[in-house]
């Protein structure tokens, strides 16, 4: 069954005409009801706004790490564990063939169904499962078999037993052992990129995200909230962090977007499916013609060059905090105001909390008794 999203209300329209058609074996209106649904798809999906690309990334009939493990890879063999707590099972690592070569797979599942979902804990690891995926990177790195890292996760897990055994520190060491490990590795985010959940297998050579996929530090709603106390404002919030895969493109923090179906991923699984296959395939080629000196380094400056500035005169200067003001008062008019009413509140209280200081009586310090001075020798 089909679950089409708000936007697509027109298209679903169209669909259940298609299979009234059908049903009636009217082939020409069949053939006309098609020609309008091509037209109507073309129409919306060249026009979709960034919250409406977060809605198709999170969408329930997407294909999960599990989906493309089993179109990609063959004789595929699960790897558990981190020996050292236990099998986290919202990471997967599999070792198989790609395309006739050895190739080890490490992805977040979310699971379908409400048991699968529980099992999988909605896709957000536990630290034993990002020191469960740096395990079988390192045993990738020693047989010398390239990785393909699937990104799809609303973030790590914030729980309490999860903080205990350490779960910001898992993420900073896979950060690190990654980022100068010697393996030729894909990383891809195929659906939902969620802040260190992301970035903790997000390290390697190439960095691809499916069209339709996002990658963020925080949610659109966790951002909303902070920015304007209201968690509805999330495709305001959308829009502001530019975290689509075009968007993180032009700004030269991902390589490369692979295409997908132009209704997503969900709709033709084994033409997305196909689709990443042949980006691995051919990322990992152009690793092949490069040294492992060449390739490190590469990996290197890459990682460096995010965050990297380039200084203005004071003229520019002043233009960009002029242009930077426009937009802060234009998209935070209701936390300016607040922020204003709050200063004036505070200034009031202060100007309470001193009249009534003044109206405190005076304790001046009595003299002692010359008696009250017998101590102890």
């Amino acid at each position: 069954m089909i679950t089409y999203l708000d936007f697509e209300k027109s298209i679903e329209q169209i669909d259940k005409e298609i299979h009234e058609a059908k049903a009636k074996n009217d082939l020409e209106e069949i053939l006309s009801l098609e020609q309008n649904l091509e037209k109507e798809v073309t129409k919306i999906f060249k026009n979709l706004s960034d919250y409406q690309k977060l809605q198709l990334a999170r969408h329930p009939s997407r294909p999960y790490a599990l989906d493309y493990v089993r179109g990609i890879m063959e004789d595929a063999y699960e790897i558990h564990g981190d020996r050292n707590f236990r099998d986290d099972e919202a990471i997967v690592c599999y070792i198989g063939k790609i395309n006739g070569k050895k190739s080890i797979i490490i992805g977040e599942q979310k699971g379908r169904g409400t048991k699968n979902k529980i099992r999988r804990n909605f896709g957000m690891p536990h630290p034993e499962g990002y020191r469960k995926a740096l395990r079988v990177a390192r045993m990738a790195e020693k047989f010398k078999i390239p990785v393909l890292f699937l990104i799809d996760t609303p973030g790590a897990y914030p729980g309490i037993g999860a903080e205990e055994r350490g779960q910001s520190e898992a993420i900073a060491f896979n950060l690190f052992e990654l980022s100068r490990m010697n393996i030729k590795s894909v990383s891809i985010v195929i659906g939902e990129g969620g802040s260190g959940g992301a970035l903790a297998i997000g390290v390697a050579d190439k960095f691809a995200m499916m069209r339709y996929s996002v990658f963020s530090v925080i949610s659109p709603e966790g951002c909303a909230a902070i920015l304007w106390n209201d968690p509805k404002k999330q495709e305001q919030a959308t829009k502001a962090m530019k975290i689509t895969a075009e968007d993180l493109k032009e700004l030269n923090l991902i390589d490369d977007v692979i295409d997908e179906p132009i209704m997503g991923a969900h709709r033709k699984k084994k033409e997305a499916i196909l689709a990443l296959k042949r980006y691995f395939i051919q990322s990992i080629a152009e690793l092949d013609q490069m040294s492992d000196e060449e390739r490190l380094e590469a990996r290197y400056q890459k990682l460096i060059s995010v965050g990297a500035f380039e200084e203005i005169d004071e003229d520019e200067e002043k233009e960009e905090q002029s242009t930077f003001s426009a937009i802060l008062d234009k998209i935070t008019p209701e936390k300016k105001e607040q922020d204003e009413t709050d200063n004036e509140n505070d200034k009031e209280s202060e100007g309470t909390f001193s009249v009534l200081l003044d109206k405190l009586p005076s304790f001046d310090k009595k003299e002692e008794d010359p008696k009250d001075n017998n101590k102890e020798g």
